[in-house]
């Protein structure tokens, strides 16, 4: 007998709530400080936005 595995509210999350989530846990699995991180992330919005 198989059981399933109940929905998780992440499921029907936004599309970007999604990937913060799997940022966060990249980030902290990888022990990444605080400041790195965000310093990182500003980076990466910038290129983000530049593409725009």
């Amino acid at each position: 007998m198989s059981e399933k595995n109940p929905a998780s509210p992440l499921d029907s999350a936004p599309e970007e709530v999604k990937l913060a989530v799997d940022l966060i846990f990249l980030l902290e699995s990888n022990k990444i400080d605080v400041d790195v991180a965000l310093a990182a992330l500003e980076i990466v919005k910038q290129d983000l936005q530049a593409k725009r």
